[in-house]
């Protein structure tokens, strides 16, 4: 057979143990374990050269020599001790490939679970790091023996690491999404531990004006403290993401967090309606297994009044790009607009019907040019409505593409923004108050 064939090339010219044995061949075989795999290899060699020798054939005395030399096989050595031949000397063993480090494994195991106290978890991936010459030694050696249904030496590490760390934690391994993840150098002996950030996801009303969505660092002293920024770094002493954060620290045991949300309003705009959806990444938090219940409540009593959040749920990274490809979504506006001159309600019917289906072609507004490109954008109106609340005030109710800056759609901004109300209406047009009504995921 081809597999013994190899197995022996391999034995004759270097050390290996059982699992790096079985390792060279393992994607051979279901339901066994390298070590298994390469037992058998070798208890197959020695029998085949057992049966040779009992002929006559002085070569398998050689492979029952090397089996115990550079197989550490205990059974080879018998069976020459049966045939009263004497081994070549005997050295401690050392696998060529693994330094005896698998002997180590369930002391790794045990380290790193040592390590993993004091964190909330159900599921781990156990991630392995080894030195470049154990990297380089191998990928020399699959090359040598043109090794075709091998595993790696990472993979087989990891898996072993793993069974032994879930026999005794009763958690569960995920490749995907786990909890925490240890990272291990089985040569150095070194283990650390990863915690992978919470995600917890919901929507945001803000109820107030001039509170900014996250914190607003003071643009003079960039976050130092000076005298303009009343010595707090801060252009604003709170914001949207602050509020909710501090409580979801304080229930998690977290580090920091991080804010994501679908889009942003203005610092004088309110939130209201059903929210804006929001993921908040909670890092390094060391409990997880919180009750989102009373996570809102909590949330909603420290910011009582300004700021409050519905339906959180247990979320993933993935839902933050969920999140943020939502700034693109559809938002509903409600605007106060006050007018320079009277205008007649035909012509406030004229401007609903050409604002109702209608594309804005808007160069990015003057005064966010110092953060974003000054280019042109087409956005979509699906539709307004228009009331007229006094003779120089009326209401306007606008359902368009999100990104689309209203205030701009309104004034105009010096011919940036086309159509606007000022130009459709004749008169200068300026917004008084604004408020998002609803984020249409």
């Amino acid at each position: 057979m081809e597999i013994l064939k190899n197995a022996e090339r391999m034995l004759k010219k270097y050390a290996l143990c059982d699992d790096c044995l079985g390792r060279q061949f393992a994607l051979l075989g279901y339901g066994m374990e390298n070590k298994t795999r390469g037992y058998s290899i070798k208890l197959v060699l020695a029998m085949q050269a057992h049966e040779k020798a009992l002929n006559g054939n002085k070569r398998a005395i050689s492979l029952l020599k090397k089996l115990v030399l550079n197989g550490n096989f205990q059974t080879a050595k018998v069976l020459l001790e049966k045939l009263d031949v004497k081994p070549d000397g005997e050295k401690p063993f050392k696998c060529y490939l693994c330094e005896n480090k698998f002997e180590e494994i369930e002391n790794l195991a045990k380290k790193a679970v040592e390590k993993m106290k004091g964190w909330e978890y159900e599921t781990f991936l156990v991630g392995i790091t080894l030195p470049k010459e154990i990297m380089e030694r191998e990928d020399e050696f699959k090359s040598e023996f043109e090794v075709t249904y091998g595993e790696s030496l990472k993979n087989h590490f990891s898996r072993e690491i793993g069974k032994k760390i879930a026999k005794l934690t009763g958690k569960e391994a995920d490749l995907k999404n786990p909890h925490i993840v240890v990272l291990v150098n089985p040569f150095t002996e070194r283990v650390k531990v990863q915690v992978n950030p919470l995600f917890i996801s919901g929507r945001y009303r803000k109820l107030v004006r001039n509170i900014p969505q996250s914190k607003w660092i003071c643009t003079k002293c960039q976050g130092k403290g000076c005298e303009r920024c009343n010595w707090t770094g801060k252009m604003y002493p709170e914001s949207v993401a602050e509020i909710i954060s501090t409580p979801v620290l304080e229930m998690t045991e977290g580090k920091t967090t991080a804010f994501h949300a679908a889009g942003r309003e203005d610092v004088d705009a309110r939130m209201l309606g059903l929210g804006r959806p929001f993921v908040i990444e909670v890092k390094k938090p060391k409990k997880r297994f919180i009750d989102l219940k009373e996570l809102e409540s909590r949330i909603n009593d420290f910011g009582s009044g300004k700021v409050e959040v519905l339906n959180l749920n247990f979320a993933l990274r993935e839902d933050v790009e969920r999140i943020k490809k939502g700034e693109g979504t559809q938002k509903v506006y409600r605007v106060l607009v006050e007018l320079e001159n009277e205008v007649s309600d035909g012509e406030l019917e004229k401007l609903e019907r050409i604002l109702t289906g209608c594309k804005i072609s808007q160069q990015t507004p003057i005064r966010v040019l110092h953060r974003r490109a000054d280019l042109t954008r087409e956005k979509y109106i699906y539709e307004t409505k228009v009331k007229k609340l006094t003779p120089k005030i009326i209401e306007m109710q606008i359902r368009c593409q999100g990104g689309l800056y209203i205030k701009e759609l309104i004034t105009g901004d010096m011919g940036r923004t086309k159509p606007n109300v000022s130009e459709l209406l004749k008169t200068r047009a300026t917004p008084i108050s604004l408020d998002v009504l609803d984020v249409v995921m």
